[in-house]
This record gives structure tokens, C-alpha cells and sequence, in this order.
């Protein structure tokens, strides 16, 4: 499986106030330490089904992680602060999300992964 390449795409950080280097460099900081756990973990992959594997797993720590940001928007709202810094998180872990799908091989390949994952699920559920 070929490495990733992830980014923090422009529009986030422009959605940033203008005094938010710090944060901007957190989130460079934060997929640039996302994009080296995937691709060490896919060079180490015995094969392509457990580099997928792994993949999957950490798409769903981002998506995880994109859920608790989006229950902070209106939480934020409700107590008079702003959201913008957890609705650009958010956007951040969709966007990682969306990335890691856009890789050539690899979104058809993780699409397959959490099907499987969803009826093994279901068979360990279903079973009880």
C-alpha cells in the first residue's frame, strides 16, 4: 500500500482569527503527527488487509474525535463563546476523513474494511 499524504487544507486555516499562529501550528503539528502514525504503521503492516485495518481504526479515533468537537458548538453557543475554534477542529478531522478516502486505492479498500467490521458486529451481536 502506497504512504499517505495528509495536509491541512487553506479554508481552516483562514477560518482562524487573525491572532490564531498558535493554533494554526497545533493543527500543522496535529496531522503532521496523524500522517507519520498512519504511514509507520502501514510500512510495518505484515499486509495491505492489516495496514487497512489500521487505517480504518484511526479513521474512526478522527471521526470520534470530530463528534466530541461538534457536541462543543452549541455548548459553546449556549454559555455566549465563540465556536470557531472547535467548529475549525471538527472541520479538520472531516477533512482528514475525506482525505484519507481520496487516496487512490485506499478509499475503496477502507469502505470494504468497515462493512466487514459492521457485519461482523451485527453476526457478534445478533448471536446473543
Amino acid at each position: 500500500m502506497e504512504t499517505v499524504s495528509l495536509g491541512v487544507p487553506e479554508p481552516i486555516l483562514d477560518s482562524l482569527p487573525a491572532d490564531s499562529e498558535d493554533t494554526a501550528k497545533d493543527m500543522q503539528q496535529a496531522v503532521a503527527g496523524w500522517e507519520r502514525r498512519i504511514n509507520d504503521a502501514v510500512d510495518a503492516a505484515d499486509s495491505d488487509e492489516d495496514a487497512v485495518s489500521y487505517v480504518v481504526d484511526a479513521v474512526e479515533r478522527l471521526e470520534s474525535r470530530l463528534e466530541r468537537f461538534d457536541e462543543f458548538v452549541p455548548e459553546l453557543r449556549a454559555w455566549g463563546q465563540s465556536p470557531i475554534y472547535a467548529i475549525a477542529w471538527r472541520n479538520l478531522y472531516a477533512e482528514l476523513v475525506a482525505q484519507l478516502y481520496d487516496h487512490e486505492e485506499l478509499g475503496a479498500a477502507l469502505d470494504r474494511e468497515r462493512n466487514q467490521r459492521l457485519v461482523e458486529d451485527g453476526i457478534r451481536f445478533g448471536g446473543r
